[in-house]
């Protein structure tokens, strides 16, 4: 297997932290993700439901969670189904998980055969008095695709009209905030992957590159690593390229005198990283483009002294706009006076940092969170401020990711070199 296996007691804590959340006489049920189609007979590479991984680890199709912690029946508290394995199954795809494998990876003693669902469902639910079904919660999600989650939702409410509905969202956003020992330490492996990736670019990137050849090499690394991949959609833009906030062509050639910017990161054990660094294609920073990447160099740092336990996130990005102002202000891109007298919305400064700050990460590069949380020891965040002048072709962005610590941050990307003269010297080798 490419990775190693995760310690399953992890999974046995996330459900018993999630089973003290639950109201008296409930039942949860989490269903996997579906195996989304292309075209024709082609589909998508799978991608499991965070919440369900988070509970259980398994990363296969047609699975089903049951959680009834106050069922009479000791073997009906807690229970999994899996896709069982057909000779047809076991020619075309591969094996799917043993019981016994199963039971070995989730700490779950009780599994049964997916087919037998419905059956075991009429036995369960009757004897509960709320149902918690998952939903997509997030609040950036555009949720437009009917899951395999959504559409038992439907059936389970048409079957079972007078039972007293949950949301799970709410309870796996409280748990997936704050990161276990053991996952801190598997996002510090795909930080480590990234890392890898990111050395060995200093020394590939030059003048006529293309930005595809960039993220071919980035792949490679991470493969070969044990990574399945990028952990999003990797964003590898040259010149004005910098300066569009989500672009994904990667179809441009890497001209000289132009800034490269990186937003790039691989997964690992299905848990994300997320690393950006802007370097010069020729491998020489101009004395501009140096003097914005240390504006931007000089936010992170004081971004990451302010996100820090009891601050919230609305009053960190102020903060941040803040030191990102004066850092606009000495770049020559809006005068001192029109600072002082912009509004509170602080549009100049926007107009040239226009995103947020940072994010929870974790199985999702953006991780869920209970909306405004206080930070708090224990989360994972990046730090990620930008400098974008269009007018320029110019866009810097750097980011990292860290653990909020109880008296510092821990930095999981502290060796990946970030310093202007560090990266020239690099790339100059």
């Amino acid at each position: 297997m490419r990775y190693e296996p995760i310690d399953p007691q992890l999974f046995v804590r996330n459900r018993d932290k999630l089973r003290a959340l639950l109201k008296p006489n409930s039942i949860v049920i989490v269903h996997a993700n579906d195996i989304y189609p292309t075209n024709a007979d082609g589909t998508m590479a799978f991608k499991q439901n965070a919440d369900l991984f988070y509970l259980t680890g398994v990363d296969q199709e047609d699975t089903v969670l049951v959680l009834m912690p106050d069922a009479k029946d000791p073997k009906q508290r807690e229970v999994l189904f899996l896709k069982e394995t057909s000779e047809h199954i076991a020619i075309w795809e591969g094996e799917k998980l043993t019981k016994e494998q199963a039971r070995k990876a989730t700490g779950i003693e009780h599994i049964e055969w997916s087919h037998g669902f419905d059956g075991w469902l009429h036995q369960l639910v009757p004897q509960a008095d709320h149902i918690y079904l998952a939903t997509n919660e997030h609040l950036r999600a555009a949720v437009t695709v009917e899951t395999a989650n959504d559409r038992f939702i439907r059936k389970c409410q048409a079957r079972y009209p007078l039972h007293r509905y949950e949301r799970l969202a709410p309870l796996m956003h409280r748990l997936r905030i704050t990161k276990d020992p053991v996952e801190v330490d598997i996002i510090q492996k795909a930080c480590k992957i990234t890392e890898a990736g990111f050395r060995r670019l200093l020394g590939f990137v030059k003048p006529g590159v293309g930005e595809w050849e960039v993220e071919a090499e980035l792949l490679h690394e991470f493969v070969r690593s044990g990574s399945r991949g990028f952990a999003y959609g990797p964003i590898i833009g040259s010149g004005k390229n910098a300066c569009v906030l989500h672009y994904l062509e990667n179809h441009d050639v890497c001209q000289d005198g132009d800034m490269l910017l990186l937003d790039v990161a691989a997964e690992y054990a299905g848990y994300a990283s997320d690393l950006t660094r802007t370097i010069p294609v020729n491998g020489r920073f101009t004395t501009r483009q140096r003097d914005v990447y240390n504006s931007v160099l000089r936010v992170f740092r004081g971004a990451n002294e302010i996100l820090r336990p009891g601050n919230t996130p609305m009053e960190y990005q102020r903060q941040v706009i803040e030191l990102m102002e004066a850092e606009l202000v000495n770049l020559g891109l809006i005068g001192a006076k029109e600072a002082k007298e912009q509004g509170p919305d602080k549009a100049l400064v926007k107009k040239y940092f226009m995103h947020g700050t940072s994010h929870h990460m974790g199985l999702d590069v953006h991780d869920v969170a209970p909306p405004h949380e206080p930070f708090a020891e224990g989360m994972v965040f990046t730090i990620e401020p930008g400098i974008y002048i269009r007018e320029e072709g110019l866009g810097v962005r750097i980011e990292n990711d860290v653990v909020i610590g109880k008296d510092s941050n821990f930095d999981l990307m502290k060796d990946i070199p970030i310093e202007a003269d560090e990266i020239e010297e690099l790339m100059n080798k």
